[in-house]
């Protein structure tokens, strides 16, 4: 809203361009006295008082309190919704450009609620093409914009920032703020279904790589029971991928399958590209650990070809290193180590969790083929990858293999030294070291 004295000048100069006294204008819910000190720019109106004189001057309440047509905006909104759809359904480097276009015209239209939605469609777009920094920096943009506005209206922001973090090997780092979220939520008495939604199911991939997964079922319970509150079908789906992977730490594939089969039903009717790659990995995922292997590494093909024409860089390389075990166990060891290799270069920049699977699996090629050095070499740098993300389920599987390794070479103490650094990072079932668990919000 604009300052009380330009507010003013544009409501006397809308009363007189139509032949309005103030006595007109004001009645039946004001006085003329109340007009007279409006339009001086002495007091400032409420929205109720201007969304009454909008009418009367026959213009807008936005037109009336910032100066734009109410049209100006409205067609803004509309382009953001195009937008979106070309994330979905399209490139993301195509909405990426509808996205700073529409950006460049909120700044200058003045449009806050608008800038921020560009924002975030912008981090969106960076988080599928690895452009990590980038995401960050846009959702943090969009989280300055939304900074007066209530908790479960920035939850979107905190937890873009949040995939970013992770996404980037910084696993505690996204816990941290997605716990620390819905904690605010929950003391705030701003427990929005939607906003907790999205959050319980943004914290259950980072819980199950840190090895926390009680802490991932409870997430997990929580998002089931706020979802018939929820309204968008695009968060329901979505919720119902991750819990997907609470069912599988859980060894419930039954359970998990049906959860996908149901993402899925609503990602096709959406035509969320990306998100239905993400029901076609998992879902190869669970095949995989039901020994159906031709099975799993058809659907981890499909997603892979699904998020590599969409240029989703991370997410490709997360399939691409599931594909690759699948092809060792199939014996078809060649062709999963030339899909491997091209991971490794990730480690340098911020995939360390994808690279360090990559090197694991390496690792365990090297030693089917009897190449003991070499596996060796891959499992510790496997290691210390894992190290540096905090992907305490994994560290200690690791540890377990270099272990066998060192102690099949007759290594002992060096054996046992692996095996104790994997007991160090077997933290208790279903913890972190992040401190205790959000509270579970009252429904």
């Amino acid at each position: 809203m604009d300052e009380p004295a330009e507010i003013g000048r544009r409501v006397q100069r809308l009363r007189n361009q139509r032949g309005l006294t103030q006595r007109q204008l004001a009645e039946p819910s004001y006085t003329p006295a109340y007009v007279s000190t409006l339009e001086s720019g002495k007091v400032r109106p409420s929205e109720t008082a201007l969304r009454f004189l909008a009418g009367r001057l026959g213009t807008t309440y936005e037109e009336l309190a910032t100066g734009r047509p109410a049209h100006v905006a409205t067609e803004l909104r509309l382009a953001l919704t195009d937008a979106q759809q070309h994330l979905a359904t399209g490139a993301a480097d195509e909405a990426a450009v509808l996205y700073r276009r529409l950006l460049t015209d909120a700044e200058h239209l003045d449009l806050a609620p608008e800038q921020a939605e560009a924002l975030l469609g912008l981090g969106e777009c960076a988080l599928e093409t690895g452009e990590l920094a980038n995401a960050g920096r846009h959702f943090e943009a969009a989280e300055r914009l939304l900074a007066g506005e209530p908790l479960p209206r920035r939850a979107r922001a905190i937890r873009g920032r949040a995939v970013a973090h992770l996404l980037a090997g910084e696993l505690r780092y996204a816990c941290y703020l997605l716990e620390s979220t819905i904690d605010e939520l929950g003391t705030s008495g701003l427990a929005d279904p939607e906003a907790l939604v999205l959050l319980y199911a943004a914290v259950i991939g980072p819980y199950i790589d840190m090895g926390a997964h009680a802490r991932a079922a409870h997430a997990a319970e929580l998002a089931l029971a706020l979802a018939p509150q929820v309204s968008d079908p695009a968060l329901v789906a979505g919720m119902h991928r991750q819990v997907a992977r609470t069912f599988l730490a859980e060894g419930r594939t039954a359970d998990a399958d049906a959860s996908l089969a149901k993402a899925q039903t609503i990602y096709r009717q959406l035509r969320l590209r990306t998100d239905l790659a993400h029901c076609h990995w998992m879902r190869g995922y669970v095949q995989a650990q039901n020994g159906e292997l031709a099975l799993a590494e058809k659907e981890l093909r499909r997603a892979r070809d699904m998020l590599t024409a969409k240029r989703a860089v991370l997410y490709t390389a997360q399939v691409e290193v599931e594909l690759a075990d699948v092809l060792r166990r199939l014996g078809r060891h060649d062709e999963a180590a030339g899909l491997l290799s091209a991971l490794l270069e990730l480690g340098d920049r911020h995939g360390a969790v994808h690279a360090g699977g990559a090197h694991r699996l390496l690792g365990l090629i090297a030693e089917e083929r009897g190449e003991t050095e070499a596996a060796e070499e891959h499992y510790v740098v496997a290691l210390a990858m894992l190290e540096r993300s905090g992907a305490s389920g994994d560290l200690a599987d690791l540890c377990r293999l270099l272990g066998d390794l060192l102690r099949r070479a007759g290594r002992t103490e060096a054996a046992l030294d692996a095996y104790r650094t994997g007991l160090g990072h077997r933290a208790a079932p279903g913890t972190t070291t992040l401190g205790p668990a959000p509270a579970a919000p009252s429904f």
